[in-house]
């Protein structure tokens, strides 16, 4: 059952908050999952690392009852996530906990519940105090789901369900079933399993029973093997998805289990590259982290699907789940979506890496972070990871870490010549620590490879490390694939993590033994961030609202296979360059308002074969893309208010057009939501993009207008963001200016059906509203 409602918090530490009698009447009610780190207030006191926010002690508090029908069940909580060093009480008793804040994990409370009328009181103390703990924003709280598990004594252990497909062809698959059965109770129970397999449609197609007998108090794994007749293959265009019923009796006792899985087979070669289904693929992938800008960590299954979805848009068809396991919900939209996915578990071993306090490789770093738990739960977390996520047909790859052997960040080692610190930890620790999460990762799953996301790959075949990997993954060394595949023949290589600049990816394109790469990164994220105010970095094809930058067009432009045509523009001369850290803005912006009698550079991606340029309906020539200059057709051109519009043509047929146009005056707000129908459910959203709109509705691309927000009606506002990297204004408040005029605003739903209206209103321009309904 959903466990994410009516929980009481408070902020600070409180010595008895694990007990029932405890007074918690002042403190905050709220629903999971919550993240105070962006509640704030931001600052410079805290580090740039973490995105400049606040850590501390947190504590939970949940009161329950439980009916009297439950006393002969098992009773568990499990937890999605907690940032972090987590503590879990159940009516006074510790029950568990996990010092990493991105493990899924869950407590028994069996032996300590009351049932009827008596209260129940389920207490999480967060520990995260040491708030410079991460390089990236990290968020503090229980900000993924929670949920309550009743089971009879004997059932099906939590995750014990594992699918793989190692015959899928178009004519038939064999479906491969492990199910593993516990039995809590004093006796040896004979066990019957009954595994389902059901159609994309949801029809039954194929059924299997085993009947065995499991001795008291032990674990077993029943194997199945099921065929079905003409699959319906997963793959990124078709990402058709089946579903495991597995059902369990033992006398009265029973249990049932369901798991999604996909059809599909992967093979990776050293000389050709990856292959899905037998076909040759190139990896198009992007890193991201998971929070979503004023959200935090705390982000509703709806805003990662939307940003998703515009990812996928652009031509990419991969992801790396930079550099921790990310939530449930999101594996679960990439299998939905035709997404493959690296899932990563660590960005450091031990020792600590550096974690930047007042701005990017700037003055004194802290120390702090996930390798003072690394040699007690590092091997735990991993085999916690893959047993969670090894359904997921999306997941191609586990990686088992982040720039582990980045040069002395903290290991060192002769090769590295004049850059070589001897007083540094060896970098021979990389295979000591790096063996035992490989071994742990193949006892639990022998399907994908086991890779690493490499910094310095000379050091690490020096000690033997990237030998120690199934494939290996280079962060920005593309200088190295040739010599690096005549070396290493029967090494595969992939690009990790990779610059945007069209070198990068032509290493890729031209090189068939490469087998793809990961763009750094997907979109902007908090944290990793220059000196205060800036807060976040801006690597992103997307910014922290999820709007396209003129890097994703250009991305676009490589990537997609369907028409498309775009415009941006720089001051005459300007490099277009559009990354860098701390930077929200390059010099390449989608606006056509300049200064009267300059000349601007127009830049145009595509990936139609040539396009005409005009201004104010008079052309202004054709180009061809079998001439573009790193990927981008220009023009240089006087400014002239009006319309710029570029059409993409083949031959004489018209593919697609873009136009730029001069903005007047700013006269109204304008509000764009993304549905107008909610779920009842507490947990659906409406994203709306506001922008600032002079009288023919075209935005303004330098207004910073404030606007003030209001909602009326059962939904509630959660958070308003406009992608400025050094905004400070109130994440969590209800006025917001908007930047390159424009902005998001995330509206939740409560569990009251009814409309909802939605306002917004700014000094000096006309106000805006919409209406939307909320219903069960």
């Amino acid at each position: 059952m959903d466990f994410d409602r009516d929980w009481k918090f408070s902020k600070g530490d409180f010595p008895a908050a694990m007990m029932p009698r405890f007074d918690d009447s002042n403190w905050r009610a709220l629903n999971l999952p919550h993240d105070w780190g962006i509640e704030g207030p931001l600052g410079p006191e805290y580090a740039s690392g973490t995105g400049f926010a606040p850590g501390g002690v947190g504590w939970y508090r949940k009161t329950f009852r439980l009916d009297p029908s439950a006393k002969t069940k098992l009773v568990t909580v499990e937890f999605e996530g907690i940032y972090n060093h987590a503590e879990v009480w159940i009516n006074g008793h510790l029950v568990g906990g996990r010092p990493y804040g991105y493990t899924t994990f869950e407590c028994d409370l069996t032996p300590h519940l009351k049932f009827g009328n008596g209260e129940n009181v389920l207490a999480v103390r967060v520990d995260h105090s040491k708030f410079s703990d991460s390089r990236w924003y990290t968020g503090s709280g229980i900000y993924r789901d929670v949920h309550l598990r009743f089971t009879d004594k004997v059932h099906i252990a939590p995750a014990g369900v594992y699918v793989t497909t190692p015959t899928a062809q178009q004519d038939s698959a064999v479906i491969h079933i492990e199910t593993e059965i516990r039995n809590d109770s004093d006796a040896t129970s004979p066990v019957s399993l009954t595994s389902e397999i059901l159609s994309p449609e949801g029809n039954i197609v194929a059924t299997n029973t085993a009947d065995f007998n499991v001795p008291a108090g032990t674990n077993s794994i029943i194997i199945q093997e099921i065929s079905v007749p003409k699959p319906a293959l997963w793959s990124m265009d078709t990402p058709n998805l089946y579903t495991l019923r597995s059902h369990t009796t033992s006398g009265d006792m029973s249990d049932e289990s369901t798991s999604h899985f996909g059809i599909r087979t992967i093979r990776f070669d050293p000389d050709h590259g990856f292959f899905l289904n037998g076909v040759s693929t190139k990896i198009k992938g992007v890193c991201i982290h998971q929070d979503a800008g004023c959200l935090g960590v705390a982000v509703p299954e709806k805003v990662f699907e939307r940003r998703l979805q515009i990812l996928k848009s652009l031509g990419v068809n991969a992801i790396r789940t930079s550099h921790n396991p990310p939530a449930p919900e999101f594996l679960d939209l990439c299998d939905r979506l035709g997404l493959l996915v690296k899932d990563e578990a660590f960005d450091e071993f031990t020792p600590a890496k550096n974690k930047w306090m007042t701005g990017w490789n700037s003055a004194l770093p802290s120390h702090y972070g996930y390798s003072e738990d690394f040699l007690e739960w590092s091997v735990r977390d991993v085999q916690d990871m893959v047993r969670r996520d090894r359904n997921h047909p999306s997941i191609i790859m586990w990686s088992i870490g982040n720039e582990i052997d980045y040069a002395n960040d903290p290991f060192s080692h002769p090769v590295l010549g004049n850059q070589y610190h001897p007083e540094n930890p060896r970098a021979e620790n990389l295979v000591k620590l790096g063996a035992p999460l490989v071994k742990a990762v193949k006892e639990f799953d022998r399907t994908r490879p086991v890779t690493a996301a490499l910094a310095t790959v000379a050091m690490s075949d020096g000690v033997g490390f990237a030998d120690l990997l199934d494939i290996d993954g280079y962060n920005y060394q593309e200088t190295r694939y040739a010599d690096d595949h005549a070396k290493h023949p029967r090494r595969v290589i992939f690009g990790s993590e990779n610059h945007q600049d069209l070198g990068a990816w032509r290493a890729v394109e031209t090189n068939d033994y490469i087998c793809g790469q990961f763009l750094w990164t997907g979109i902007d994220y908090l944290g990793e961030a220059g000196q205060w105010p800036n807060h976040a970095n801006g690597a992103g094809l997307l910014d922290l609202c999820g709007f396209k930058k003129p890097l994703a067009w250009f991305r676009q432009s490589l990537w997609s296979t369907q028409p498309m045509v775009y415009l941006c523009v720089s001051p005459r001369g300007g490099s277009g360059n559009q990354g860098g850290f701390g930077r929200r803005r390059s010099r390449t912006e989608e606006s056509w308002n300049w200064s009267s009698n300059s000349t601007v550079t127009v830049r145009c991606y595509t990936t139609c074969p040539e396009v005409e340029l005009s201004l104010n309906g008079k052309s202004l020539g054709t180009n061809h893309l079998a001439d573009a200059v790193d990927g981008a057709l220009s023009w240089e051109v006087p400014f002239e208010p009006g319309t710029l519009t570029a059409t993409g043509r083949d031959g004489n047929k018209t593919l697609g057009e873009f136009s730029l146009k001069t903005a007047g005056p700013a006269q109204r707000i304008e509000l764009v939501p993304d549905t107008t129908q909610l779920a009842a459910d507490g947990k659906d959203v409406c994203q709306v993009e506001f922008r600032v709109v002079d009288a023919a509705g075209v935005r303004l691309p330098e207004a910073a207008n404030e606007v003030s927000f209001s909602a009326d009606g059962p939904a509630q506002i959660i958070g308003v963001e406009n992608g400025n990297l050094s905004s400070t204004d109130d994440y969590k408040g209800t006025k917001f200016h908007a930047f390159q005029g424009r902005g998001l605003l995330i509206l939740q739903s409560t569990l009251t059906n009814g409309p909802i209206t939605l306002k917004a209103e700014s000094d000096g321009l006309a106000p805006a509203s919409i209406s939307l309904e909320s219903r069960k």
